[in-house]
């Protein structure tokens, strides 16, 4: 539990969350605008987190999904996120609690958001958003799922601006 409410940690957590959950909202009203298209990895052992059984055997802790051309059913709530995608020709419905999302990049507009699981506030949940720039702590990226075709194993690297 947290004594200070003013945990400028902890609060920059949820705010940038909240990037997560305006930017999933417009794809929602809108659909995504232009070559926009959003590369998300949640830990699939996260309380809340609802994937098949088979999936998340194949995807014990992490699964990076893709909203790009193929998906369906998109939907956003105040914690969460539900969508349809497709793995290996199987549809299937995900939901995330936002707070489960571990990176959140949309390539084309080069902009990305990366979370620590490992500082957790017993509160809400939310943790420590980590240095972006430290190399270090870079997870092992998972190929994206969803969509036809093979997908692409991208590095978080990529769209850092130097």
């Amino acid at each position: 539990m947290t004594s200070n409410p003013l945990d400028y940690g902890r609060l920059m957590q949820r705010a940038l969350r909240s990037v997560v959950h305006e930017a999933l909202a417009v794809a929602v009203e809108d659909g995504l605008p232009g070559e926009h298209h959003f590369y998300i990895s949640f830990d699939t052992s996260h309380p809340g987190v609802d994937v098949p059984d088979w999936l998340k055997a194949q995807y014990p802790e992490e699964l990076t999904i893709v909203l790009q051309h193929e998906f369906w059913d998109l939907a956003v709530t105040s914690d969460r996120f539900s969508v349809g995608l497709s793995f290996s020709e199987r549809p299937v419905k995900l939901t995330v609690p936002f707070d489960a999302v571990l990176t959140f990049v949309d390539p084309h507009a080069e902009f990305g958001l990366k979370f620590d699981p490992h500082e957790v506030d017993d509160d809400d949940e939310l943790g420590e958003l980590s240095d972006l720039e430290d190399e270090d702590d870079e997870p092992e990226p998972t190929p994206p799922a969803g969509g036809k075709g093979k997908g692409e194993v991208v590095s978080l690297d990529r769209f850092r601006k130097g």
